[in-house]
């Protein structure tokens, strides 16, 4: 075990003054914890980039480490659960928000947020899926749950060019869904023909402003990933008896419905927390995500960086810019 390693740090030397850069820490600078992983894939999400210039809805301490997913081998362990030498996935909790994150050679966690890596999966295939990924069998999984089928009609997925939106398309097909995929970025309609939707529909072509309390009901069940108006216009839009999964918060945070959605039509509209979803349903979906919802391209899902590369995706992310997943290598296998 060294006595220091790299990480991306993000320091605060003034009130408004953060600076960001991968620097050399020691050892002892990791948290307490039962369990020491050596990072060997981490991956870039939207709040990893927001940690990255220490945005205060995410970051609650200084200095702070970015990565709220990562995949390892168990350097030690004061735990049973967990053996040296175990590969092992840690995704969301507290880790790259309250803990030091991902975008680390080392991280130290609670043994009750970590996966044993499924067989079937390989790290860096892991972090492909990363959040984003296990957020998209939620979401699947929860419309699974709430009885709809491939013969209940035609599943919408509204920022399907995001990584859990596309995801999420993607395990539907794979479910057997007819999927219709909603996305702004015209570049990208052709690409989500290829992950499997039927048809694309250009955000900008949806009406959200109609204020009429149902609309025509058009969509079986819907994964939504935006938030704010066009998930009151999908929820309006939604079959009898059906189900919306919703994840997302880009579009807005509030909600303007009425009750008859849900009174007159008994939809439901499922929250999906990522951050705190149960270790043991986590590991099940882990476990789906290696075996029968094994998407077969995930190699080419996802571009690979070094830790040094990953200011520069930071800013794309926060430009608008980006588009692929990108992961992190971190150490090596």
């Amino acid at each position: 075990m060294t006595n220091s390693f790299r990480c991306f740090q993000v320091s605060q030397q003034e009130p408004k003054e953060i600076t960001a850069d991968v620097v050399s820490v020691p050892y002892n600078n990791l948290p307490d914890g039962e369990v020491t992983i050596r990072v060997v894939y981490s991956s870039v999400n939207y709040k990893d980039a927001l940690a990255a210039t220490g945005n205060p809805g995410v970051v609650r301490h200084f200095p702070h480490v970015p990565g709220i997913d990562a995949a390892g081998i168990v350097e030690s362990s004061d735990s049973d659960q967990f053996q040296v030498g175990d590969k092992v996935v840690v995704t969301s909790y507290e880790l790259g928000v309250e803990r030091w994150g991902g975008w680390s050679e080392l991280i130290r966690v609670k043994p009750e947020w970590i996966v044993p890596l499924p067989d079937g999966l390989t790290l860096k295939e892991s972090m492909i899926l990363g959040t984003a990924g296990l957020t998209a069998a939620m979401c699947v999984d929860s419309l699974l749950h709430h009885h709809i089928k491939p013969e209940s009609g035609k599943v919408l997925v509204t920022g399907a060019s995001g990584g859990v939106g596309s995801f999420a398309l993607s395990l539907l097909k794979r479910c057997g869904f007819e999927v219709t995929a909603v996305s702004g970025k015209a570049e990208y309609h052709q690409r989500l023909l290829d992950l499997g939707a039927e048809e694309v529909v250009d955000r900008l072509a949806i009406d959200i402003n109609s204020d009429r309390p149902l609309l025509k009901g058009h969509w079986a069940a819907a994964i939504d990933t935006v938030g704010g108006s066009l998930l009151s216009h999908v929820i309006r839009s939604i079959q009898p008896q059906g189900c919306v999964a919703a994840c997302g918060n880009a579009g807005g945070a509030q909600l303007d419905l009425t009750v008859f959605p849900f009174i007159l039509r008994g939809v439901t509209l499922d929250g999906i927390d990522s951050a705190w979803y149960p270790i043991e349903k986590r590991a099940a979906l882990w476990q789906k995500l290696a075996t029968d919802w094994k998407l077969d391209d995930l190699d080419s899902r996802a571009k690979v960086i070094t830790l040094d590369q990953a200011q520069q995706t930071v800013e794309s992310l926060l430009e608008g810019t980006h588009q692929e997943r990108t992961i992190i290598q971190v150490g090596a296998e």
